[in-house]
C-alpha cells in the first residue's frame, strides 16, 4: 500500500469507532424527542428549519458518497465515504423523525434557511439549495471520474459540503429551542470538523488542494 492510500487510516479507524457510539446516543435521542421548554416547535421555528434543510444537506453527502465508492478503489476514501453514509444516513431519518414526533410537515415554501438569524447571502444555482452543496454539474463529473481523480474531487467536493453544513449547525446550536436539537447540532459541528482536517490531510498525502 503506498503512503498516499494508508495516510489516513489511524485516523479513519478512530473515527469509525467513534460513529458507532454517536449513533448509539443518536438513537436513544430521538426516541426522546420531546420540547425541552416553550411546548413543541412550530413550523417556523429554527428547530423544523434545521430539520428540514440539514436532512437534504445530508442526503446530497449520502448520494456523493455512494458515487465516490463505486468509481475508486482508494481503500482510505471508500471508508471516509461508508463512515458518511452511515453516519448521515442515521442523522437524517433522526431529523425526519423529529418533525414526525412534531407532527410537522418534512417540507416548507419557504426559502432554505430561513430560520437563521442573519441572511448568508448565499443564492441557490444549479441543484446546490445551500452553502457547500455540490452543483448538478459537479455531480456529473464526480459520476464520471474514476481511481485517484475521483478520489480527490470526492474530498474536494465533501470538504466544501462540510464547511457549509457547520455554518448551519452551528447556528441551530445557537437558535433551537429544543436540548435535543442543540445537541445534535453541537455535535455535527465538532464531527464535521474533524473530517475537514482529515480530509486536508488526506488531499495532501495525494498531492491535491482542497480547493477543486
Amino acid at each position: 500500500m503506498t503512503a498516499a492510500r494508508g495516510a489516513g487510516r489511524p485516523l479513519l479507524a478512530l473515527a469509525g469507532g467513534m460513529a458507532l457510539v454517536v449513533l448509539a446516543a443518536l438513537a436513544f435521542t430521538l426516541l426522546t424527542a420531546r420540547p425541552s421548554s416553550g411546548g413543541t416547535p412550530g413550523t417556523d421555528s429554527p428547530d423544523a428549519g434545521f430539520a428540514r434543510d440539514m436532512a437534504i444537506h445530508h442526503q446530497q453527502a449520502v448520494e456523493m458518497s455512494l458515487i465516490v465508492r463505486d468509481r475508486t478503489d482508494d481503500e482510505d476514501v471508500r471508508s471516509l465515504a461508508y463512515d458518511v453514509i452511515n453516519t448521515q444516513a442515521n442523522q437524517r431519518g433522526m431529523l425526519l423523525g423529529w418533525l414526525d414526533v412534531w407532527r410537522l410537515p418534512k417540507s416548507s415554501s419557504e426559502p432554505p434557511m430561513g430560520w437563521m438569524a442573519h441572511d448568508m447571502g448565499y443564492s441557490p444555482h444549479d441543484g446546490a439549495l445551500m452553502p457547500g452543496m455540490a452543483t448538478n454539474a459537479e455531480l456529473r463529473r464526480l459520476g464520471a471520474a474514476d481511481g485517484k481523480a475521483a478520489a480527490v474531487l470526492y474530498l474536494q467536493l465533501l470538504t466544501a459540503h462540510h464547511k457549509g453544513g457547520v455554518e448551519m449547525a452551528a447556528a441551530a446550536a445557537d437558535l433551537a429551542r429544543t436540548d435535543q436539537v442543540r445537541r445534535l447540532a453541537a455535535g455535527m459541528v465538532e464531527g464535521q470538523e474533524a473530517e475537514i482536517r482529515l480530509m486536508a490531510d488526506m488531499l495532501a498525502a495525494r498531492g491535491a488542494s482542497p480547493n477543486p
